[in-house]
């Protein structure tokens, strides 16, 4: 039988919440990473593969929406959390976005049986590769978080996170200039 404590001060804190934002994590990168083998398949007019591979997107984004429901549901209301309760709900919608794209972009291969133009092609793998390094290095920063928190938001660990998510930002750049590449080539 567990004890309940009687202090009055015992319920202001409460366990890093970071343990579920990072399962959530994971299911969205699992999401994230059927991307590739997608387009590969649509490169190979493999329509049927396409299909299945969508349905695994659509299924893991789903379990990544029931992830995001229990943890909001199941979120602490304590005083003291080592950040803002908005910020980490800002965190974990962005995070469930990343799914949400995932099985749009799978829904929308579906809807048709579609060819990717030989122009934008190898762009296209680039963008590929290119977004699941974003996604791992999101996933290795979500990583961190715990011990980010174990030592107060400081020190060596502190300066680590903030190197990640410079690059992680660096890399969002990049990102945009490619989809503007893609689209020029793709509109031309």
């Amino acid at each position: 039988m567990a004890l309940k404590s009687t202090s009055p001060l015992a319920g202001l804190l409460h366990k890093s919440p970071f343990k579920p934002i990072q399962e959530h994590m994971r299911t969205v990168f699992s999401c994230v990473s059927l991307l590739p083998s997608l387009f590969e398949a649509v490169q190979a007019k493999d329509y049927e593969e396409v299909k299945k591979i969508a349905k695994q997107i659509d299924a893991l984004e789903t379990e990544a929406d029931k992830q995001k429901s229990i943890f909001r549901l199941n979120m602490p209301k304590t005083l003291f959390l080592p950040v803002d309760r908005r910020d980490i709900l800002k965190l974990l919608h962005d995070q469930d976005s990343l799914a949400d794209k995932a099985e749009e972009i799978g829904q929308i291969l579906t809807s048709r049986d579609m060819e990717v133009p030989e122009a934008i092609k190898e762009q296209l793998d680039t963008l590929l590769v290119s977004t699941l390094n974003i996604c791992t290095e999101a996933k290795t920063i979500i990583e961190e978080l715990d011990e980010l928190v174990e030592v107060g938001f400081g020190g060596r660990e502190h300066d680590k996170v903030i190197q990640m998510i410079d690059a992680l930002r660096k890399s969002e750049g990049n990102i945009s200039q490619l989809l503007h590449k893609i689209s020029r080539t793709l509109f031309s």
